[in-house]
């Protein structure tokens, strides 16, 4: 029997998930079972339900937090959120070709122009994302976080409008890489890469350790 392919095995369980969630007439606000528990009811491993939880996180089904769990947010078709799901993928390599196209630019002005306080603030994201991931959460936050104060300290208000256009579809890609499995420590470091170049006002340097980044986190198994 020949391997089935990755997106067909993500449909199969989204469609699984959402069949629980309509049988147990779950409704917004209400909580999905902990991971451990849905996985042995669906009959898969843990690993594959995270990963399947964080496709309908980015798709806007879910809401995890983390303590709390799966928070559902509305009751989709399956047709509904399969038919988001092909928008994803889709949409996946512009997002990845605008983030290259701004972002770099974007470090590299920030190494060229940050002030002081632009670099405090900076590597207090640092300290926000890293804070995170000790917690055992994703960092997202802190990712978001970052990537503001680089955008503040580019001092460029048309390139700061233009991330602000793009923001929902970047949050999209931050849910779905740093979802992965080791991911979030991968990234931290990487950025920490990045912080040390804007330190050093080295803006080529900056502008060759984002897209490196960008690279990394566009380097996405899930919803391929």
């Amino acid at each position: 029997m020949g391997k089935v392919a990755r997106p067909r095995l993500y449909e199969q369980l989204m469609k699984q998930i959402l069949g629980y969630v309509e049988a147990e007439q779950l409704g917004p606000g209400d909580h999905l079972p902990a991971e451990r528990e849905l996985a042995e009811q669906l009959g898969v491993s843990r690993a594959t339900l995270a990963q399947a939880l964080v496709a309908l996180e980015v798709l806007g089904v879910i809401d995890v937090q983390h303590g709390t769990g799966a928070v559902l947010v509305y009751r989709p078709s399956v047709a509904a959120v399969l038919r988001k799901l092909r928008e994803h993928q889709n949409r996946l390599p512009e997002i990845v070709e605008a983030r290259s196209t701004l972002e770099v630019k974007l470090a590299a002005l920030a190494a060229a122009r940050r002030t002081d306080e632009d670099l405090a603030r900076i590597e207090d994201a640092l300290g926000v994302m890293a804070g995170e991931i000790a917690a055992g959460e994703r960092g997202a936050r802190g990712d978001e976080l970052f990537h503001e104060a680089i955008t503040a300290a580019a001092h460029s208000a048309v390139l700061a409008q233009l991330m602000t256009f793009i923001a929902e579809m970047i949050l999209e890609t931050r849910l779905e890489s740093l979802g992965q499995p080791g991911r979030p420590e991968v990234s931290l470091e990487s950025h920490r890469k990045i912080t040390r170049a804007i330190r050093d006002r080295d803006a080529e340097a900056a502008a060759e350790a984002m897209q490196a980044h960008i690279e990394l986190v566009s380097d996405v198994a899930l919803l391929r």
